[in-house]
C-alpha cells in the first residue's frame, strides 16, 4: 500500500514521503478543526440543528478535501467556509427573511452552476475580469463583518438606542471568558502553536464548564443523526425569489474566496507556472461538488481553506495530505457531544481573530488610487454595517466603474463589471 501511495501522489517527484504528508495533514487539521465547532454554533442561529449541521459540516469538508487530494492531487483541504456561513444565517435568513431551506437551495443552485462554470473554464475567466480592488476590499469588509459577529456573540458590543451600538458588560462571566480567549488565541498564535484557534475554543470551553458558566458535555462519542437537514434544501423558493438577491451573493463570495486561497496557497507550494494553476479546473471542482453536495446534506457553501498553508510549510506537497485531513474530519463526527457543549463564548475568540487574518487583503489595495480605494472602501465598510456581504460587495461593484468613468479611464473596466454594476443598479432601483 506505501508503494502504491507512493507512486500515486508522486512522493519522490515531490521530494517528500508518507511521514511528512502525514504530519502535513495533521498540522493542516488542527489549524482548521474550529470550523467544526464554530459553523453549526453559526447556522444553528438560522434555526437549524446542531448536530445534524456539525455532521454535514464534517462530511461536506471531509468530500471536498478528499477530492482534492485524489482527483487534483493538491494538498489543500476544504470546509464551509466562515464569511459564507455568516452571509447565509445574517444575511439570507435573518436578513432577507428567508428560511434555512430556501437558503440551502441557493446554496446548492449555485454548487451546480460552479460545476457548469467550472467545466467550461468560465468560472476562472470571469475572477479574472474582476477588478482587484473589489476582490480584496471584499474580503476584508467579510474579515469586519465576522469580527463584528464574534464581538456581538461574545457579548462586547451590545445594542445602544443612542448610538446603535456599545460596550456591553465587559465583566459578565462569559464576556470575559471571551475576551480571556481572545487573548490566548492570540498569545498561542504568537508562539507558533499548531492549532491556536482550535486550543482556544478547548481552553475557553473547559474553564467555563469548570466554573460552571456553561454545562459539561452529555457524553463524549456519539453520532447525531443527519435527517433535520439532509435533502431538506428547497431549490425551487431559492429560483422563485430570484437568482440576484441570493445565488450571484453565494456565487461571487465564493469565486472571490476560493480563487484567491488556491493563488496564495499554490504561490506557496511552488505550483504556479506563469501566473497561473495547473489543473485549475480540478481543484475548483473540489469545492464546486462539495458545495452542491454539502447543501443537500445541510450546510453552507464550501470552499478552500487558508489554513493548509500549515500542512504545506511543514513540507506537504501531495494530495495524501488532503486525503489525511478528510478522514480525521470523519472520524470528527463521533465526537458530537463536546462540539454541541461547546458555548457561544468560546467560539467568538475564532470568530473575531479569522475577522483580523482577513484584513490583511487591505495591503493589497492600491490605496494611492482613488479609483480603486474608493469603491473597494465602499464595499468593505458597508458589509458588517448593513449586515450584509451581498449589499456590500453589489454596492463596490456600482461605485467602481462609475469613478473610472468619471476620472476618464473607462477602458480599465472590463465589460463584465459594467453588466454586473447595471444589473445591481436595477436590482436596488426595484426594491426601492
Amino acid at each position: 500500500m506505501a508503494n502504491f501511495l507512493a507512486r500515486y501522489f508522486g512522493f519522490e517527484e515531490h521530494k517528500t514521503n508518507f511521514k511528512v504528508e502525514t504530519m502535513a495533514g495533521v498540522t493542516t487539521f488542527m489549524t482548521m478543526a474550529y470550523i467544526i465547532f464554530v459553523n453549526p454554533s453559526i447556522l444553528s442561529l438560522a434555526g437549524m440543528d446542531f448536530g445534524a449541521v456539525m455532521v454535514a459540516t464534517c462530511i461536506s469538508a471531509a468530500l471536498g478535501t478528499f477530492i482534492m487530494g485524489v482527483y487534483a492531487k493538491y494538498p489543500f483541504a476544504l470546509a464551509p467556509g466562515m464569511g459564507l456561513n455568516a452571509f447565509f444565517t445574517f444575511g439570507v435568513v435573518m436578513g432577507m427573511g428567508l428560511s434555512w431551506q430556501t437558503a440551502l437551495g441557493a446554496v446548492f443552485i449555485s454548487g451546480i452552476l460552479f460545476i457548469l462554470l467550472t467545466l467550461t473554464k468560465i468560472r476562472t475567466w470571469i475572477f479574472d475580469a474582476i477588478p482587484d480592488a473589489l476582490k480584496y476590499g471584499t474580503a476584508v469588509g467579510i474579515g469586519l463583518f465576522i469580527a463584528f459577529i464574534g464581538l456581538k456573540s461574545a457579548g462586547v458590543i451590545v445594542a445602544n438606542e443612542a448610538t446603535l451600538v456599545g460596550l456591553g458588560n465587559v465583566l459578565s462571566p462569559a464576556t470575559f471568558l471571551a475576551l480571556f480567549g481572545l487573548f490566548a488565541t492570540a498569545a498561542m498564535m504568537a508562539r507558533k502553536v499548531t492549532g491556536a484557534i482550535l486550543w482556544g475554543i478547548i481552553l475557553t470551553a473547559v474553564i467555563g464548564m469548570g466554573l460552571g458558566v456553561s454545562a459539561l458535555p452529555a457524553g463524549l462519542v456519539a453520532m447525531p443523526p443527519l435527517a433535520p437537514t439532509l435533502m431538506q434544501m428547497d431549490v425551487m423558493g431559492a429560483l422563485s425569489f430570484g437568482l440576484i438577491n441570493i445565488i450571484l451573493a453565494f456565487f461571487f463570495v465564493d469565486l472571490f474566496d476560493t480563487l484567491g486561497t488556491l493563488s496564495a496557497l499554490s504561490s506557496q507550494a511552488g505550483y504556479m507556472k506563469d501566473g497561473k494553476l495547473p489543473k485549475a479546473e480540478k481543484a475548483l471542482m473540489s469545492d464546486s461538488v462539495a458545495t452542491a453536495v454539502g447543501a443537500a446534506l445541510g450546510t453552507s457553501t464550501v470552499t478552500s481553506y487558508v489554513e493548509s498553508a500549515s500542512g504545506i510549510g511543514l513540507g506537504g506537497r501531495t494530495g495524501f495530505v488532503s486525503v489525511v485531513v478528510a478522514a480525521l474530519f470523519l472520524l470528527s463526527i463521533f465526537f458530537s457531544p463536546f462540539v454541541a457543549a461547546i458555548p457561544a463564548y468560546a467560539t467568538a475568540p475564532a470568530l473575531i481573530i479569522v475577522g483580523a487574518l482577513m484584513i490583511s487583503a487591505i495591503k493589497r489595495i492600491d490605496l494611492d488610487d482613488i479609483t480603486e480605494s474608493v469603491p473597494a472602501f465602499i464595499a468593505l465598510i458597508t458589509i458588517p454595517l448593513t449586515y450584509s456581504i451581498a449589499t456590500g460587495l453589489q454596492l463596490g461593484f456600482i461605485f467602481y466603474p462609475l469613478i473610472k468613468i468619471i476620472a476618464g479611464r473607462s477602458k480599465e473596466v472590463h465589460p463584465i463589471v459594467y453588466l454586473l454594476a447595471i444589473v445591481f443598479a436595477a436590482r436596488f432601483v426595484y426594491i426601492g
